[in-house]
């Protein structure tokens, strides 16, 4: 049996390339490019891209194998609205389609798939569950929605499916809309809430990630969907007023009318100019809690890391990019910054 992760060469795909190759397993990346040259001398490399179904034929998937898709189009950049649909979807939908008809072909029926806790929309329920009405806010969600749909029907065709629904995930060697956070607090700038900061706002660490997709592996791959979040998140205030002490920082957190300043960002989004995409600052004050008891039930899974410290890790990581000193190993534990 192989472990074929498509989009290897990404954020959550290298830390789980990195683990399965540390087990002693036969690891295959597809990926876009060979930017971890310790994973990929142990592991071996094929360009594979999801859009191109004649790329992903060069994968070796063989009827015993594990495939993985990690390979997404992610909420950063902040795209014009009418460019959205199309670069969501032909990554996220169409690509998972592409992927899971060559399975097909291939008589392969164990596949391991991230979407995102996005497929739920607006907080129905504190905590979502996994049978939270989903009801995404943009096409973002409804890109993975969408793919979840497919997965479904493909299940149906005898497919064995673990879906995994992360909220953001975080840790050394991520930013995405984490760097305008750090940017304000290295330049010791106010840092804007949308609301008053009181609702926790949960995270899961890459690591976390990693470990939850080995793991459905070693179950056999089960039909179902699982939560991915960390446990007893703190309050946005807490999680941001941490980070600003750690970091030596004098930023001040400043409290904002929630509806005001999500009118203003929705306003700034119509005239195409974006500061934040629309599915990430419609919840940014809601309690955005997911239940995480499924997985530890049937995948034996916990969340290690807490939310303080993968939070810290990145703001290390991005510090030392910027001052251009070594990366640290994003594979082993990582110090939070000190004052």
């Amino acid at each position: 049996m192989k472990h074929i992760i498509v989009g290897g060469d990404g954020f959550v795909g290298r830390h789980l390339a990195h683990d399965l190759i540390a087990q002693g397993e036969e690891v295959v990346i597809g990926g876009l490019s060979q930017s971890d040259l310790e994973i990929y001398e142990k592991g071996r490399f094929i360009r594979a891209d999801v859009t191109e179904p004649e790329q992903l034929a060069k994968l070796p998937i063989e009827a015993d194998d594990v495939v993985y898709n990690l390979a997404a189009r992610m909420l950063v950049p902040i795209l014009p609205r009418a460019q959205r649909h199309e670069y969501f979807f032909s990554v996220n939908t169409r690509g998972t389609e592409n992927l899971l008809a060559l399975m097909e072909a291939r008589d392969c029926g164990k596949f391991v798939y991230f979407t995102t806790d996005m497929v739920y929309g607006h907080t129905q329920t504190v905590p979502k569950y996994e049978d939270h009405p989903r009801v995404p806010l943009g096409p973002y969600g409804d890109s993975k929605y969408q793919s979840e749909l497919l997965c479904e029907a493909y299940r149906e065709k005898g497919m064995k499916i673990s879906i995994f629904r992360p909220r953001l995930i975080i840790g050394p060697g991520r930013l995405g809309i984490l760097q305008k956070l750090f940017r304000l607090i290295e330049l010791n700038l106010p840092v804007p809430l949308i609301g008053d900061g009181s609702n926790p706002y949960q995270f899961i660490s890459v690591f976390d990630c990693a470990s939850a997709a080995a793991r459905a592996a070693e179950k056999g791959v089960p039909n179902s969907a699982y939560n991915l979040g960390s446990v007893d998140p703190p309050s946005v205030r807490d999680l941001l007023k941490g980070l600003i002490d750690a970091a030596g920082s004098r930023s001040l957190l400043i409290p904002t009318p929630a509806g005001l300043v999500k009118g203003t960002l929705d306003l700034l989004d119509r005239i195409g100019t974006p500061l934040m995409d629309p599915e990430q600052y419609l919840i940014a004050d809601e309690r955005c809690i997911v239940d995480v008891s499924k997985a530890d039930r049937e995948l034996d899974w916990r969340p290690q890391h807490r939310d303080e410290d993968m939070l810290r890790a990145a703001y290390v990581e991005y510090r030392n990019q910027r001052s251009g000193s070594p990366a640290s190993d994003a594979h082993q534990g990582v110090e939070a910054p000190r004052p």
